[in-house]
């Protein structure tokens, strides 16, 4: 009978739960790395029991660790991203440095050796040899325009401006997505040695009107991109400014399907994850993004919002959660499915509670409720 494991990365290292195959019971295995944040924790779908994580010490900085044996043990990456030196500076003079690996990607599954990485401050990084040394993606970290699609290396994104939601097309491996905080979506069709940005139709109301009418380029904040796992050409994503699908099928242009959620609610929030054979379907957290930006559940009132025709209408799915005082934060990579016939839903919390739903999303339990403040939540199933 299969298992389900959940690897939940935490900002006081990471934990394995394992679940049966019905997922009714579950098993905590931890932690690894404990003190350590985790930002990302990524299981390889091309390499049973291959997993990377992005750990970062307040000691030894940021790294990426490596398992083989499904999490039991780790070794650390030889070469780590980082950054060239500045291109006539002086030696020894300061540099563009990485704080945090924010995001970890399997490159496409003709090329099991390959990763990407996504760092703050915003850059983008390759691996050749399954993680273990780290190169910088010269095309995109020294685009002549990259400085300005970012607004420089320091914005009022929380904890540094990131480099999230590396997306490798599955149907193409020379075709890549990112998305910037801030900056906006942008994406290469020549495996990242050109880019152009992708955010028409997408809101800025953080920025002026431009007074010719026109609309901005780039400067934008997607908060997470998803690409549906079969049909690459459906793509969503959340941003600061609303909630967005765009079907390339019929053209360029983003919409604003957050329109469609309760008025009461908004739709602002950082995760949406993709129902694994359902283009139509998929699931949201919107957060309290009112006022000082609270980034909690509405009145403190947590819900999944379930949509099954692309956006056009929402379902609330809230059974079993608190109905009232519970102010939570779901973080971007905090939200995840399974593969199953009914598929599980996996969501995170800030306050270190991690939830899931056996029936997409109608009724939810806690497996824990005491972990640390989770910041990526990923689901595998093995057999």
């Amino acid at each position: 009978m299969a298992r389900h494991l959940i690897l939940v990365g935490t900002r006081k290292g990471a934990w394995i739960v394992e679940g049966n195959g019905d997922r009714s019971t579950w098993t905590i295995k931890g932690p690894m790395h404990l003190g350590a944040v985790v930002s990302h924790y990524v299981a390889d779908p091309r390499r049973s029991g291959y997993q990377l994580m992005s750990v970062g010490s307040g000691h030894l900085g940021p790294s990426v660790f490596i398992s083989r044996d499904t999490g039991a043990t780790w070794t650390e990456a030889q070469k780590p991203p980082a950054f060239a030196a500045v291109p006539g500076a002086e030696p020894g003079a300061p540099g563009r440095s990485v704080d945090h690996v924010f995001w970890l990607t399997p490159g496409h599954a003709s090329e099991p050796d390959v990763w990407y990485a996504g760092t703050s401050p915003q850059g983008l990084f390759k691996s050749l040899d399954g993680g273990n040394t780290w190169q910088e993606v010269e095309g995109f970290n020294h685009h002549p325009d990259c400085f300005q699609w970012r607004g420089g290396d320091k914005d009022g994104t929380p904890d540094g401006p990131k480099l999230h939601s590396v997306i490798v097309d599955h149907s193409d491996k020379k075709h890549l997505l990112v998305g910037m905080s801030g900056g906006g979506i942008f994406e290469s069709m020549d495996e990242g040695a050109t880019w152009k940005p992708l955010n028409k139709g997408v809101a800025m109301d953080f920025y002026p009107p431009k007074e010719d009418g026109s609309e901005y380029e780039f400067g934008h904040d997607p908060h997470c991109l998803v690409m549906h796992p079969v049909h690459s050409n459906r793509l969503y994503h959340q941003n600061h400014c609303g909630l967005y699908a765009l079907d390339r099928s019929k053209g360029e242009r983003w919409q604003r399907i957050g329109d469609n959620l309760p008025k009461d609610v908004g739709d602002i929030g950082f995760p949406i994850v993709l129902h694994p054979r359902d283009p139509d379907t998929a699931w949201v957290f919107p957060m309290d993004g009112s006022g000082q930006w609270p980034r909690t559940c509405p009145g403190g009132r947590p819900a999944v919002f379930h949509t099954q025709d692309g956006g056009a209408s929402f379902e609330r799915q809230d059974q079993g959660f608190p109905r009232e005082q519970a102010w939570w934060t779901v973080k971007r990579q905090c939200l995840a499915v399974d593969n199953e016939k009914a598929v599980g839903v996996y969501l995170g919390t800030t306050g270190g509670q991690l939830w899931v739903s056996r029936d997409e999303g109608l009724h939810w339990e806690a497996i824990t409720v005491n972990l640390p403040q989770i910041y990526s939540v990923e689901v595998v199933t093995l057999p």
